[in-house]
């Protein structure tokens, strides 16, 4: 089994997270110290898990596997190496290799897991079983008919996206009494908090994902329009499709709208986590306004948002960090020209353990 874990095992953890994700790279390292390794850590957990369920050289039966696999090992009951030395050989070039590294060198992030208090390990081993099964769940049903209805894609978001946000909630409360206070609110919050950046994601990569035959799109949503998604045509000025894209966008802006309060509860002293949450709110609302502006765009670079966006996001987030009114009037700003749309509430999800 895997031991305490050594210098080398956190400098590689610091470089790894450079080359599999260069968001989360720049936003962790603005956390407290005493949360930065284990939320490190948390992600690339969570990427070890994404990796298994994107491969498509790995069958349905493998991925569910694996999936299961390696909940073990960040439960500690196999062996990290075993794991690794089972999923390395299967990786296509689809992975990118950088992720080939992190699958590579798992034994490495795992010794950093099994370091942790009691607290910590509970909450990134409860969103790794979840995120992996929930995932393994909705690969089997992947089409390109898209995904049945509205709490449909609700449960989607929340295997991908919501569990991680119930997970980061339990590592804040943990770290702070302060945070702990607001605690059963936040939880609810978190959930729409997951879904709305991963509604944003969705809604930026519908042609990607229809070019390797999936479809996180509602039906529902597109039959209220006289529109089926398994008809939809590579490019998309239907304007149907267009009607219904507005639908969804005006409800992942309601969850974002939703992160902003969970945001708000942060105790202002804390500006490390404040500015955490911020630069993923504030880039997903610019990349929501982008779709919204080009709703006829075929492909997710024409709706990227560029540096120097990111660079204002930054630099404007940072300097209001504390400020819950000044936050609450940008996002109005920035916010104006998208969509009204009633959110409908997901399933209670943030019950499943």
């Amino acid at each position: 089994m895997t031991s305490l874990p050594n210098n080398n095992d956190i400098q590689y953890q610091e470089h790894i997270l450079q080359g599999v994700s260069r968001t989360f790279a720049l936003t962790i390292p603005q956390l407290p110290p005493a949360l930065r390794q284990v939320i490190g850590n948390a992600y690339l957990l969570c990427r070890i898990t994404d990796t298994i369920e994107d491969d498509n050289a790995l069958s349905i039966t493998q991925t569910r596997q694996l999936s299961e696999m390696f909940a073990e090992v960040v439960n500690g009951t196999v062996d990290a190496d075993k794991f690794a030395d089972e999923l390395y050989p299967l990786l296509s070039d689809h992975t990118i290799p950088a992720e080939h590294d992190l699958i590579k060198n798992t034994a490495a992030v795992i010794r950093i897991t099994h370091s942790f208090n009691t607290t910590q390990r509970a909450a990134l081993e409860r969103c790794v079983r979840i995120m992996g099964k929930g995932m393994a769940d909705y690969q089997e049903t992947e089409t390109l008919d898209g995904l049945k209805d509205l709490p449909a894609m609700n449960l989607y978001c929340y295997y991908v996206a919501g569990v991680v946000g119930e997970m980061l909630t339990e590592l804040f409360c943990d770290y702070s009494a302060a945070i702990n206070r607001n605690k059963p609110i936040m939880m609810k919050l978190a959930v729409s908090f997951g879904q709305g950046l991963q509604m944003t994601n969705i809604l930026k990569d519908i042609w990607n994902d229809r070019e390797r035959g999936a479809c996180w799109l509602p039906q529902d949503i597109f039959l209220q329009q006289g529109l089926q998604l398994s008809e939809l045509q590579d490019g998309n000025s239907d304007i149907r499709f267009q009607q219904g894209l507005g639908v969804l966008i005006g409800i992942a802006r309601d969850h974002l709208q939703n992160a902003l309060t969970y945001t708000c509860l942060l105790p202002a002293e804390e500006k490390g986590i404040r500015k955490f949450c911020l630069w993923a709110l504030g880039m997903a609302i610019l990349t929501l306004n982008k779709i919204n502006q080009h709703r006829d765009f075929s492909e997710n670079t024409q709706v990227k948002i560029t540096r120097r966006s990111v660079k204002a996001t930054i630099f404007t987030t940072s300097l209001f960090a504390s400020n819950n009114w000044v936050l609450t009037q940008l996002f109005s700003v920035v916010s104006r020209n998208l969509p009204e749309t009633e959110l409908i509430k997901p399933r209670n999800v943030h019950e499943i353990t």
